[in-house]
């Protein structure tokens, strides 16, 4: 079960806002973490012992790490987190990595399928063990609120990875209140706009694409840019739906995507894009690393590890690795060296710019190898001898013109102002006008979930 997913839309969500809303107040957060297992096993319920594993295994781990540390055995303290992080990773690399590493080698290994939200929920549970090793918050002796920061169903699947620290607050006391349910729905459907309009529509016609084989120059170009965009349109509307039901739930969650097309410099995408794993990255690997109060040597190695760490999170194949070498490489570029004279550029070419080589790293995501991503890049400037332009490329261009277009214009923040500027809020001539439009809207989504096969977020097997 997805939010996407008409069981979601009309039986789960609703049945799960009315038990909330309904219940004394002391009991909510248990009823959320009901719901949330409940959730979970939903999509899979043979990996839900795993994650209450888990939590368990992380909960006890934090309580004996703040008992350490409060008794003054900073020793045994280090030796616990360092204990609890190698247990966290050796799950998820089994799971995630094994049979990569033992193709390295040359064995046959037929790796047992992905848990839901492992990378997810992994990141979530570090998260609360190294808050409480820093110091940066106190240990949750509260095991319901515990467990429901780690599962909370609008995030465990595929983030924000909220960091502890910064929720703490809110799992023992948050505002639940009419203008909360009302903007996390307005969110929630924005979200579902761009995952089941836009980027469910560029992916039918990527696949579709795909399915050519040799392709004209421009056909190729045309191919990178549909996946580029359905993948910003896939997981931003993830990501806005997933903050939504936080709002309906009282939580207040922060944003993951500041629209990153937009960005003038490849450091700039990356604060802009997947922001709670730039920030859990940074919080937990570069800065204790040093981040950049060292050498400008040093500081290279800091964002060389970040990066290359960064590739392997989001999957087991050499594909990730590259990419992850390719983008650090980028932003250690963008640091060291054009900084100095970038801004001598007009801004309109650095958004291109950056752009173009955010567009250009996603090749190595939907290619299954790297000899397939730079076979793409070799029909991007002439390898199939097919010219620049064909009728393929004037097909798939003409039949998707209207959505590319509309997906270019919701890369900015030109939409939002437009909507914002006439808010239910300015009158009430506004209020029924923005009603009917959100309820438009949403009567477009389930409309085309119904009348289309289903189709999973793409972050999902990352």
């Amino acid at each position: 079960m997805t939010f996407n997913s008409i069981t979601f839309a009309f039986i789960f969500l609703p049945a799960s806002l009315l038990l909330y809303y309904i219940v004394p107040r002391r009991i909510k957060s248990f009823v959320l973490v009901l719901l949330s297992l409940l959730f979970y096993a939903w999509g899979d319920i043979r990996y839900l012992l795993l994650l209450l594993f888990s939590m368990a295994f992380n909960y006890l781990a934090a309580l004996e790490i703040h008992g350490w540390r409060n008794r003054g055995f900073e020793e045994k303290a280090k030796a616990g987190v360092i204990s609890a992080v190698a247990v966290n990773l050796a799950l998820l690399g089994f799971y995630k990595y094994m049979g990569f590493l033992l193709g390295i080698v040359g064995i046959r290994y037929q790796a047992p399928p992905l848990p839901i939200g492992i990378s997810f929920y992994t990141f979530t549970v570090l998260s609360y063990v190294l808050d409480v090793y820093f110091g940066k918050a106190s240990c949750e002796r509260n095991i319901i609120s515990y467990m429901l920061y780690v599962s909370f169903f609008p995030k465990i699947i595929q983030g924000p990875i909220v960091e502890y620290h910064k929720i703490k607050d809110q799992l023992a006391e948050r505002e639940i209140s009419v203008p909360g349910l009302c903007s996390g729905m307005r969110l929630f459907l924005v979200g579902m706009f761009k995952k089941v309009l836009i980027a469910d529509n560029l992916g039918a016609a990527f696949a579709s694409l795909q399915g050519v084989g040799k392709m004209a120059s421009a056909t190729a170009w045309l191919g990178m840019i549909f996946y580029s965009l359905q993948l910003y349109f896939d997981f931003s509307g993830y990501s806005d739906m997933a903050i939504g039901l936080g709002r309906m739930f009282g939580f207040r969650l922060e944003k993951n995507f500041d629209y990153p097309y937009m960005a003038d410099s490849v450091s700039d995408f990356w604060r802009r894009w997947h922001i709670s794993l730039g920030a859990w990255f940074r919080d937990y690997v570069y800065i204790p690393l040093g981040g950049n109060r060292c050498s400008q040597a040093r500081q290279i190695m800091n964002l060389s590890v970040v990066w290359l760490l960064t590739g392997i999170w989001h999957g087991a194949s050499w594909n990730f690795i590259v990419w992850g070498i390719y983008h650090g490489l980028w932003v250690i570029g963008d640091k060291v060296f054009f900084s100095k004279f970038m801004n001598r550029v007009p801004r309109l070419f650095r958004i291109i710019g950056t752009t173009l080589i955010a567009f250009f790293g996603w090749i190595f995501f939907f290619t299954p190898t790297l000899g397939a991503a730079f076979g793409w890049m070799g029909q991007m400037f002439g390898s199939a001898r097919l010219g620049f332009w064909n009728a393929t490329t004037s097909y798939y261009l003409g039949s998707n013109a209207i959505l590319l277009i509309l997906a270019f214009l919701c890369c900015g923040p030109n939409v939002s102002r437009v909507v914002n500027a006439y808010s239910y809020e300015k009158s009430k001539v506004h209020a029924g006008i923005s009603v009917a439009c959100y309820l438009l809207l949403f009567i477009l989504c389930i409309s085309n979930m119904i009348a289309n096969s289903y189709s999973s977020f793409l972050y999902v097997r990352f």
